[in-house]
């Protein structure tokens, strides 16, 4: 091999090394993105580490018997250039076909629509309806939250609201307030409550308000349902989420479709690090439940919701 040939097979070994090593750097440094805004985020990101990996040391390799002469077998030389050259090449396509095949299409609509989510505790507005709202932000609906409580009887009250912002800032809300109203003793602050709602409604002004539901085990929740239908009774769209602790007496009428969702709404969820325990935020029972109310609303996931009214203006096309 010529002085020249040499020296161009070190910079192109070079740069592919490089080029894998930059890609891993900026997927792991970007993780969060591509946890919302691709499927199956975890499968990616874990290929994309392999393939920088492999291929970094295939290029390593071969430049390692360019310098030390022993490169003296054809047949070695084929097998490290191709490891090197051509499968990288071919890594790499793969790669970004599969990433173009499950990225997320946000289809913006016509009018800003406001939403305000009500949840009782941390976590709540994520496992109920985080893949419509997701959805819905793509749709480039403008979404607040309200949690009542800082969740102090579910774990650390200090750590569970800054949960709650990272659990809203994932999905893509504006904002979240997190209040501190007693956790499981809601019902005792009935008013307090329906007044803090209701000055929620009047800065805010949604058009559709998203909250607990009545058929529903938890005192917490039915306390928020019944705060939120009073401080909104001049709201024209309220519906209510589904919850772990919901009854069978839920029967939801209304459906959204997050087929494309499902991963983002449970990549959501496990912002909430101190509740990964709890065996209703699993990645499969999360998947279960979408599974089973899109097999009602006749698609492949689905979020279910009860109406408590409804008026078409509100609506877009979610």
């Amino acid at each position: 091999m010529s002085p020249l040939q040499l020296i161009i097979e070190v910079i192109g070994h070079s740069v592919s090394i490089l080029t894998y090593l930059a890609m891993a750097v900026y997927v792991t440094v970007r993780r969060r993105i591509l946890r919302r805004t691709v499927r199956r985020a975890s499968l990616i990101y874990w290929l994309v580490i392999l393939t920088s990996v492999v291929f970094s040391l295939a290029n390593a390799f071969r430049m390692f018997y360019l310098f030390s002469g022993n490169f003296n077998t054809a047949q070695l030389e084929a097998i490290s250039d191709l490891l090197g050259e051509y499968l990288s090449v071919i890594a790499q396509g793969i790669l970004i076909l599969t990433i173009i095949s499950l990225k997320v299409i946000a289809e913006r609509k016509g009018k800003q629509r406001r939403i305000l989510a009500i949840g009782a505790h941390p976590d709540d507005i994520e496992i109920a309806c985080g893949g419509t709202l997701a959805k819905m932000r793509d749709a480039g609906y403008i979404i607040h939250g309200l949690i009542l409580t800082s969740g102090e009887q579910g774990d650390n009250p200090e750590m569970r609201p800054n949960e709650a912002r990272q659990g809203a800032s994932f999905l893509g809300l504006e904002q979240v307030r997190v209040l501190r109203f007693t956790d499981t003793r809601l019902q005792d602050q009935s008013l307090d409550i329906v007044g803090a709602v209701e000055t929620v409604i009047q800065e805010f002004q949604p058009d559709i308000i998203l909250t607990h539901s009545n058929h529903d085990q938890h005192q917490d929740h039915q306390a928020v349902y019944e705060a939120t239908l009073r401080a909104g009774r001049n709201q024209s769209t309220i519906l209510c989420y589904e919850s772990p602790s919901c009854t069978k007496e839920f029967i939801p009428s209304f459906f959204v479709d997050i087929e494309e969702y499902v991963d983002i709404k449970i990549e959501s969820i496990r912002e909430h690090w101190g509740q990964r325990e709890k065996p209703y935020i699993h990645a499969e029972r999360i998947r279960g439940i979408a599974s089973f109310r899109g097999g009602q609303a006749k698609t492949r996931a689905a979020e279910a919701f009860e109406l408590v009214r409804a008026l078409s203006e509100s609506f877009g096309e979610v």
